[in-house]
């Protein structure tokens, strides 16, 4: 029987090179994400995240139609299978980095701690070790020879384009537009009896950070409670 290797956790480094073994183990770090949104979709249940993996998932869907209908192979000496435009892994992250960059400058404020500069370099950091990220992992397919610099800059654009487009259909006019047709929409999903048995939420309608300073003050005030019986008891 004929077996097939699975692309998404099969990769070929140089062994004698650690350089080669940090490419390999990069560019599988994407795998990460998914298990990150299962978690994050069913433990924190809130309807940004779920919109942001969907996302992905269409995002996918939309790597996989242009690759069957423009059929470009990869590169000459590629070590690849399959077709090469545009780059999955490329526009995966450039999906990724651009949902959540627009996510923390249009909704989440990252909490302060009331000096403007250390909040600023903060926010810059984060926004840093984003963007950091995406190109790495891009820039690891050219280095392990899966694609061609054409196909990781199309795969880019195309996942920056798609997840702004995303964005601002699924988040932005819902939000900054609620009397809109979609905002409406977001509104009749959130009351929906369904969504509610699930306790989905819009953490940011409320909170400015999703909820985070609140439950922890929340936690805080429990712990300190239930401690000082505790003292006083001993």
């Amino acid at each position: 029987m004929p077996l097939s290797s699975l692309e998404l956790t099969h990769v070929l480094y140089d062994d004698s090179s650690h350089l080669s073994l940090a490419m390999a183990l990069i560019t599988l770090s994407p795998i990460l994400l998914m298990a990150s949104y299962a978690a994050l979709a069913i433990f924190w249940r809130e309807i940004t995240v779920i919109n942001m993996w969907a996302g992905q998932f269409c995002c996918e869907a939309l790597n996989l139609v242009i690759k069957r209908l423009l059929k470009q192979g990869r590169p000459p000496g590629s070590v690849g299978n399959g077709y090469g435009f545009p780059s999955s892994h490329s526009q995966y992250m450039g999906y990724f980095a651009t949902f959540l960059i627009l996510h923390f400058h249009f909704r989440h404020k990252i909490s302060t701690n009331g000096y403007w500069m250390t909040d600023k370099t903060l926010r810059t950091s984060v926004y840093s070790i984003i963007v950091t990220w995406a190109v790495t992992v891009a820039y690891s397919r050219y280095y392990l020879s899966y694609h061609s610099i054409s196909q990781i800059l199309w795969g880019v654009c195309i996942g920056i384009s798609f997840g702004g487009s995303f964005y601002v259909v699924a988040e932005l006019l819902p939000t900054r537009r609620p009397n809109s047709l979609l905002g409406r929409a977001r509104t009749l999903l959130l009351r929906n009896p369904v969504f509610m048995w699930l306790r989905i939420r819009d953490g940011w309608a409320v909170w400015p950070d999703g909820g985070l300073e609140e439950e922890w003050q929340r936690w805080d005030r429990e712990w300190r409670g239930r401690t000082k019986a505790r003292l006083h008891l001993n």
